[in-house]
């Protein structure tokens, strides 16, 4: 469907106007695909992206600082997001023996299981954009391009 549609409104300043209000929209979208997707398993899409972060690192652990430069969103509060992961036993947190301040934080077996999990569901959530493998990178290549 076309934006227009969606929103109800026929005119647009310019094509990058459209474009903007477009992209907009459609991560809302997106987002709203992925919380559900992700709600099935008992986690939220933040706490998602930190369990990929940890398995990406596994066996080794990962200071709460740099999960939150790796995190898609940046405004997330990693702190609050690792202590519900810790309650629901999906990821350790140690006090770092070097530095009594931080935390040196590790995924456990149960979040492993959970990834592997929705892993094997990966075509089911990102299929939802309807595209073609081409369109997929074409797209990927446009939105680099936009960020500059």
């Amino acid at each position: 469907m076309k934006i227009e549609d969606e929103i109800k409104q026929s005119k647009f300043k310019d094509p990058f106007q459209k474009a903007v209000i477009n992209l907009i929209f459609t991560a809302n979208w997106l987002h709203s695909k992925h919380q559900g997707f992700f709600k099935a398993a008992g986690i939220t899409v933040q706490q998602f992206n930190i369990l990929r972060i940890l398995k990406g690192q596994y066996p080794k652990s990962i200071s709460a600082t740099e999960i939150k430069s790796r995190m898609l969103d940046k405004n997330s509060d990693v702190s609050r997001l690792l202590d519900r992961l810790v309650v629901k036993k999906l990821v350790n947190r140690q006090v770092c023996p070097n530095d009594k301040r931080a935390a040196d934080i590790t995924i456990t077996e149960e979040g492993i299981a959970i990834l592997v999990t929705l892993e094997k569901r990966q075509a089911e959530i990102d299929g939802v954009l309807n595209l073609t493998e081409e369109d997929a990178k074409t797209l990927s290549d446009l939105l680099d391009k936009s960020r500059g």
